[in-house]
């Protein structure tokens, strides 16, 4: 049996993957599309993340530009994260997904 020649992974899938295999990644951007826009409603919704973990991620998914933060002139000072229409985008994947996972 010979081996097949693959071609290399794309550099687009790898970027891809490098964001999205983080640990919580994908439960914020749920999250997000559930209607999640504070800390406290990523962190009630994920259940044990640890708040420094979700900050830093928060911090790179607005850094991917896939959420939005938004300050808000507000006593105390509030902050939000909104899907971007580039995160709009992954809307139907992560739907596929909760629908794969049943099966």
């Amino acid at each position: 049996m010979r081996c097949r020649r693959c071609d290399p992974v794309p550099e687009e899938v790898r970027r891809a993957a490098g964001l999205l295999e983080r640990r919580w990644t994908l439960s914020i951007l749920y999250a997000s599309i559930e209607g999640a826009e504070r800390f406290n409603e990523f962190r009630d919704a994920l259940g044990r993340v640890p708040p420094a973990t979700l900050t830093a991620r928060l911090n790179e998914l607005v850094d991917a530009g896939l959420l939005e933060r938004r300050v808000l002139d507000s006593r105390p000072p509030a902050v939000e994260y909104r899907m971007t229409t580039q995160g709009e985008r992954l809307k139907p994947i992560l739907r596929e997904l909760v629908l794969w996972s049943r099966v």
